[in-house]
């Protein structure tokens, strides 16, 4: 008999529109003449899920969408195999701008903040994960303003309840309260997220011993801290591993850090170790990096790269 596919469910509170483009040069007051213009269903949630998808996995997305760009959000999101759990709110979904510049290969990345949203609006959300059976829930990316700081501790607590595995990716106050509050099962912060929460500089022996602390304490079972050309290390009460970076040709970082979650999550979901599933991600993470604008990781690119044995763990 075939295993039980394993269910996840992907959640963007914040979604984009990422539109991405390139310019020969970008110069203040004058016109800036683009080209190459894509369109991409993105936020963190959002961007798990299509990158599950690429894998070959099957994510459900949970999301925010509404006023005048939440069509166009929902038609992009079409695209993809993705369970869609669409939750109507009053304001539009923000857009975002990342600019390519070919005469300097630099990027300019516009990130707007994104609607406010009024409390009662995420009821639907919390009665929607109340309700869910599944496996993991990723909860990824910023909370939209007038979202209360304990939105994602909620849902870590349902989670915990129902014996579901919860990861999350944000940052901020709804990193701090749900880590103060909830059990996690994978936590991913960035080393800027992780000095942020703590209040000052990290090298990486502090930020391990940061992490290593957390995991003591119940904050969080795995801990996935991401350095990125440096690496990234595992955290768990087996202890630390620490993985050096993949040189690859750079286009674009945006959908790194979201591209290193779902692969870690998707090839748990395939039955393998922890520890494999970080050295997936390293090789997911790696892979974003290679595709331009918001595109994010392409599956060949992803299985290249782990399995020519190119991430290799070290205490």
């Amino acid at each position: 008999m075939a295993a039980a596919v394993e269910r996840i469910l992907t959640i963007a509170l914040n979604p984009a529109i990422d539109v991405s483009c390139d310019a020969e040069h970008v110069r203040p007051t004058l016109k800036t003449r683009t080209m190459n213009q894509m369109h991409y269903a993105g936020g963190g949630g959002a961007n798990v899920a299509r990158v599950i998808a690429e894998l070959g996995g099957r994510a459900e997305l949970l999301y925010f969408s509404g006023g005048f760009s939440g069509p166009l959000y929902d038609r992009l999101l079409d695209e993809y195999d993705i369970v869609k759990h669409r939750i109507e709110m009053a304001g539009s979904n923000r857009i975002a701008l990342m600019v390519h510049e070919l005469s300097t290969n630099f990027e300019y990345r516009f990130v707007p903040e994104g609607p406010t949203i009024d409390p009662y609006e995420l009821e639907p959300v919390h009665d929607f994960i109340e309700a869910y059976e599944g496996d993991y829930i990723i909860a990824s990316g910023s909370l939209p303003h007038g979202a209360p700081a304990d939105t994602y501790s909620r849902m870590a607590d349902v989670a915990q309840r129902k014996g579901i595995r919860f990861v999350l990716d944000t940052s901020g106050e709804a990193l701090r309260n749900t880590i103060d509050h909830a059990g996690i099962f994978l936590l991913k912060p960035s080393m800027s997220e992780l000095e942020k929460l703590v209040g000052e500089r990290l090298d990486e022996n502090s930020a391990c011993t940061v992490a290593t602390d957390l995991v003591k304490r119940g904050a969080a079972e795995n801990i996935a801290l991401s350095m990125g050309k440096s690496g990234a290390v595992l955290v768990n009460a087996e202890g630390i591993v620490r993985m050096r970076s993949i040189h690859v040709r750079e286009a674009s970082a945006v959908g790194a850090g979201d591209s290193f979650v779902a692969g870690m999550v998707f090839w748990l979901t395939q039955g393998h170790t922890v520890h494999e599933a970080f050295r997936f991600g390293i090789a997911a993470g790696s892979a974003a990096v290679m595709t331009p604008g918001t595109e994010l990781c392409r599956r060949a690119d992803v299985y290249a790269l782990y399995e020519n044995g190119v991430t290799r763990a070290h205490g």
